[in-house]
């Protein structure tokens, strides 16, 4: 068939490649090309641990001190508030006992699928240079927090997730540069990263290229879906594209064209930021999360980058630099002597959903329509296994992962 993928961030080109497996003539349309998103600049982990969505005790604990703080990890734009009003309602709603659970659930069955989805992929596509296998590590700064994340990681190893628990020693041990203010630590072995993600999604555009794929750049306002076929209209005049099939991974962006097809989805972004240091200025040699602190550092082929941040102020409002600066006074805290003077500074826009889970599956209005947006902060780690969801809808074969917590139809249900 013929397919237009809408998106060429992570998903929109690991979608082309599955899709090209399948031998159907595939192009991808992003308004500004590969990479040029959020792909290009989130903290490039590949967290096939994580098992808990972010309306979870733990974001509830903190959020008070949160809110409160305006440069503090999540924020809220006083104006922005009326329009992120109901998705606040829906994570509040998500945050119930019976919802975390099945949340919970939800993202371990497409995050315990994510690293051998990459692994299979990356191996085809002799891309697997790419993937950095140093494990990850979380740190805590508070005693109390530390010892009631005992329960979470306990639940980790049930589901088979290896995780080590480290007292303030072992974590200087792992990184002598962290010498101070750590009450604990949790190493993830089988944690990875990748080189560098905007080479990283150029890399398998480029490859997505060489199989046959076209890259259109060209904004969809709408799609028409009809039963003889799909027909995406281009903005500014640019007439209309037909196609047998279309996927809608446009992250951030993809909210009104799931409109246009049925999907009332309650799509919001958190807009993140970071800053990318010259390569050791760190001293770390893994990713690293703070917990409580709502950042993570990782050590790129191109930098280390320093980043996080949830601001919820919309898709136009200009950044915040003093969000960087922010975080870098509390990485101080950890490690003595940095200064950090210079680097890149970048912010992008996360596809939040309020349950955290992605939307995938086939549009309402239409079969021929797929969802693939909504990732949030588990994109590049995700992408993979979406794509391989995504895949086998198009084909009408059973997906390798159970779809309906995915499915665009949950927020009909009122919760």
């Amino acid at each position: 068939m013929r397919i237009a993928v809408v998106g060429a961030g992570i998903i929109g080109v690991t979608v082309a490649h599955a899709l090209l497996d399948d031998g159907h003539e595939v192009e991808v349309i992003d308004r500004e090309g590969p990479a040029a998103g959020t792909s290009a600049g989130n903290a490039g982990w590949i967290a096939h641990m994580d098992i808990l969505p972010l309306a979870s005790p733990k974001a509830w604990a903190h959020m008070p001190r949160w809110v409160l703080d305006p440069l503090g990890p999540l924020s809220i734009a006083p104006r922005y508030l009326p329009r992120l009003a109901p998705w606040l309602l829906r994570f509040a709603a998500a945050s119930r006992p019976s919802r975390i659970a099945a949340g919970s659930r939800a993202i371990h069955a497409l995050n315990a699928a994510s690293l051998p989805a990459w692994e299979k992929r990356l191996e085809a596509l002799g891309l697997g240079h790419h993937l950095r296998r140093k494990g990850i590590l979380s740190v805590w700064t508070d005693t109390a927090d530390f010892a009631a994340s005992a329960a979470l990681h306990a639940r980790q190893a049930a589901l088979g997730i290896p995780v080590e628990r480290l007292d303030p020693a072992m974590v200087r041990q792992l990184e002598p540069t962290l010498a101070k203010g750590i009450a604990g630590g949790a190493h993830y072995p089988t944690g990875a990263h990748i080189s560098d993600p905007r080479q990283f999604t150029e890399a398998l555009a480029d490859a997505a290229r060489d199989r046959g794929a076209r890259f259109t750049v060209a904004s969809v306002a709408g799609l028409d879906a009809g039963e003889a076929g799909v027909g995406l209209r281009l903005a500014d005049g640019g007439g209309i594209l037909p196609a047998d099939r279309v996927v809608v991974a446009c992250g951030a962006w993809a909210k009104p064209l799931a409109a246009s097809v049925g999907d009332r989805v309650p799509l919001d972004t958190e807009r993140g930021y970071n800053i990318t240091v010259a390569t050791g200025s760190l001293g770390l040699s893994r990713p690293v999360m703070y917990e409580g602190h709502g950042f993570v550092t990782t050590p790129l082929d191109t930098g280390d980058r320093i980043g996080g941040n949830v601001e919820f102020a919309g898709l136009d409002a200009p950044p915040n630099w003093a969000r960087v600066d922010a975080m870098l006074g509390r990485l101080e805290r950890v490690i003595p002597g940095l200064a950090i003077k210079d680097g890149t500074r970048w912010m992008g826009f996360r596809p939040s959903m309020p349950d955290s889970l992605p939307v995938i599956g086939r549009a309402t209005a239409s079969p021929r329509v797929i969802h693939a947006f909504g990732h949030g902060h588990y994109g590049l780690t995700q992408a993979a296994a979406t794509a391989e969801m995504v895949a086998a809808m198009v084909m009408d074969r059973p997906p390798p992962i159970a779809a309906e917590p995915y499915a665009a139809a949950r927020f009909k249900t009122g919760f």
